[in-house]
């Protein structure tokens, strides 16, 4: 007898499923729409997932769920940051945070820090000297996004392991596996975030009147059509952008390697084809995505998705990495191809709430992949497999990425 379709949240965030999650996500898309014991509705299928991503009707501020009375309680006073909020105050903070980031107006930022990226990779690989054992986490794909943010926000290197130790808390708490107890995870994660959010927001604010050329510096000084951040918003904005700006692309860099490593054709190939890469992360963000599902969603409606009424109020959660496998959408979808043409993956969301740092996360990856698979030679192998993983469901990728290589001499 089958699992009933009601189990499948359940299972998916088992921690035993971690490695691979996959077949339960084909069973979630063969349900269609699958409402789950708690009242929460998920959506794996690529066009309705892609649809929602794009419904006006559905509401990313959790205040509109049937228990967010209940919801809020549990997490208590904290601020919330603009991707947990709707238009018009997400286009607003949106507006202002990209004003330094990204284009128009900053066209440049994120394309200057190529130089970077590619010496901290090269830095951080003549770190494993003559050893025949490595961790890829550890000694490449968490500290390269680490620096590469922190040094975006202007945060002193001698910070650097405050930080990490504030958002490996944070992550942590995204742990929904049914067997443990989110209370003690969720409230050491609040008092990170607020420690955080302190850190920073003051970071900041020594910042003001000065032109240190920063992101947190440009965030306090500037005066665009839509005025500034107040602190609140500038402390919970700069959290935001330091957990996103490197947890996801650790995982994407580390789900790349663990795939190249799996496909040793493709890793060869691209070697010798660097032009490639580019493609091949678009495709690797679709057939190993860093963000897994996203859990905050709720219709302001009834909807009906694919012949299922969904009630205002539920929860529902989008499932990427089942959209991204999805057959009907993507042909011979559970096959890794770096060469593959039509590759429009929901790795990064969609809609208004599309990943606002999606192009800092590509040039990382894309610069890092390539300096490793040109260090790595064709004998290096993995030496787990599956390699231990992390414990959020969410933020899927391995804690460890331990490989064997072979050392000249």
């Amino acid at each position: 007898m089958s699992p009933a379709p009601e189990t499948l949240f359940r299972r998916f965030t088992d921690y035993a499923n971690r490695p691979d999650p996959y077949p339960i996500y084909a069973e979630l898309r063969s349900h269609g729409v699958a409402r789950q014991e708690d009242g929460s509705y998920l959506v794996g299928t690529y066009h309705e997932v892609e649809s929602l991503l794009h419904d006006p009707r559905v509401s990313s501020d959790p205040r509109n769920r049937t228990d967010a009375d209940e919801l809020l309680a549990r997490e208590g006073s904290l601020p919330r940051s603009f991707i947990t909020q709707d238009d018009p105050e997400h286009d607003r903070l949106r507006r202002i945070t990209n004003r330094p980031f990204g284009p128009p107006h900053s066209p440049g930022r994120i394309d200057a820090l190529q130089g970077d990226i590619v010496r901290i990779s090269r830095e951080l690989i003549a770190g494993f000297g003559q050893r025949e054992r490595i961790d890829l986490v550890e000694e490449f794909a968490y500290p390269l996004p680490v620096k590469v943010i922190c040094g975006l926000l202007g945060v002193p290197e001698e910070d650097v392991p405050r930080v990490h130790a504030w958002t490996e808390t944070i992550v942590n708490s995204l742990d929904l596996s049914p067997d443990v107890d989110p209370e003690p995870l969720r409230q050491t994660a609040m008092d990170a975030r607020r420690a955080m959010a302190t850190y920073l927001g003051e970071l900041a604010e020594g910042r003001r009147g000065e032109s240190t050329g920063d992101l947190l510096a440009a965030l306090v000084n500037d005066d665009g059509p839509d005025g500034r951040l107040d602190q609140i918003e500038l402390m919970t904005t700069a959290v935001l952008l330091m957990i996103a700006g490197h947890e996801t692309t650790v995982n994407l860099i580390t789900n790349g390697m663990l795939t190249l490593l799996r496909h040793p054709e493709a890793l060869t190939r691209l070697r010798e084809e660097p032009t490639l890469m580019p493609t091949a992360v678009e495709e690797l963000l679709r057939f190993e995505p860093p963000v897994q599902f996203l859990p905050q969603r709720t219709p302001l409606t009834d909807i009906e998705v694919a012949g299922v009424t969904v009630p205002k109020g539920a929860p529902l959660t989008l499932v990427l990495a089942s959209a991204n496998r999805d057959p009907l959408r993507f042909p011979d979808a559970d096959r890794f191809d770096p060469l593959r043409r039509d590759i429009q993956h929901l790795g990064f969301g969609g809609g208004i709430h599309i990943c606002f740092g999606a192009a800092l996360a590509r040039l990382e990856a894309q610069h890092a992949l390539t300096e490793l698979i040109h260090t790595l030679d064709d004998d290096t192998t993995l030496a787990e497999d599956p390699p231990p993983y992390r414990r959020s469901p969410v933020l899927r990728g391995p804690r460890h990425l331990p490989v064997l290589r072979r050392v000249p001499g």
